[in-house]
């Protein structure tokens, strides 16, 4: 006996509710709709996780100050933490602080206060790395997808040229030479076009020497009349020079394009 057909001089039938099956099937799920549909679409939406974005990130502002993770310089680390296991901790500390606003120079030279040149040297470059990857990722998730669509001025595109173009050098770059805020370079990264990998490295290539003087520096407060200290400081003023000079040169040409 056959469910779906019958014999019929030969040539099979098949039943009304059989071929409305058959063709459910073979066009696969239907998409949802009525109520929660509008709702995913407006959650999913870009301007509602860039909202989410905003939101996040004024969050861990406020934590920050409420936390107040200075005192961490006066009172010092738990005592069960100390060593590799205390700079692991604080380059985690340290990450999660730059996506909150915290100035970097702080951070650089409480890691060498707390831990030293070298290990404060390691700790603080994990952190920059750690907290440069957290806001490329959340802005390109988040925040990708709605600001994208506002680059129309003539500096703005260009800074999105060059990033999707030549997203390595520029953005060694910006490292090298400080001037353009750590964070605001992290979120237009994740705006344009650039790779994550090709983000990283940069990141943690050009952060190493300016991220040097400042920890040396850190370390060697207690001795401000120290070769050291007195070289740290230098390498620390030369390059923000040297940035204002290129800055100032290249004035007129930005503006004529």
């Amino acid at each position: 006996m056959l469910d779906a057909t019958t014999r019929s001089g030969g040539t099979a039938s098949v039943s009304p509710r059989t071929a409305a099956e058959l063709a459910v099937t073979a066009a696969g799920p239907v998409a949802p709709t009525g109520f929660a549909a509008r709702v995913t679409r407006v959650l999913l939406s870009p301007w509602s996780r860039l909202s989410l974005l905003v939101a996040l990130l004024a969050s861990a502002a406020t934590t920050v100050v409420l936390f107040q993770p200075q005192q961490l310089l006066t009172n010092g680390w738990p005592p069960q933490l100390g060593g590799a296991a205390a700079a692991l901790a604080y380059a985690v500390a340290y990450g999660l602080c730059t996506v909150a606003f915290v100035p970097r120079p702080l951070l650089n030279l409480a890691a060498g206060a707390l831990f030293g040149s070298q290990l404060g040297l390691a700790s603080a470059i994990a952190g920059t790395v750690l907290g440069a990857g957290v806001a490329f990722c959340l802005g390109r998730v988040l925040g990708q997808e709605a600001l994208r669509p506002l680059l129309r001025g003539k500096w703005l595109k260009a800074a999105d040229g060059q990033l999707s173009r030549h997203g390595f050098r520029t953005m060694l770059a910006m490292r090298l030479f400080p001037g353009v805020p750590f964070a605001a370079s992290n979120y237009c990264a994740a705006v344009s076009r650039m790779g994550l990998l090709p983000f990283l490295l940069a990141t943690g290539l050009g952060s190493i020497p300016n991220t040097a003087a400042y920890v040396v520096a850190g370390a060697r407060a207690s001795t401000p009349t120290s070769p050291a200290f007195l070289i740290a400081l230098a390498c620390i003023a030369l390059p923000g020079l040297a940035g204002a000079v290129v800055a100032w040169r290249k004035r007129h040409r930005l503006r004529g394009r």
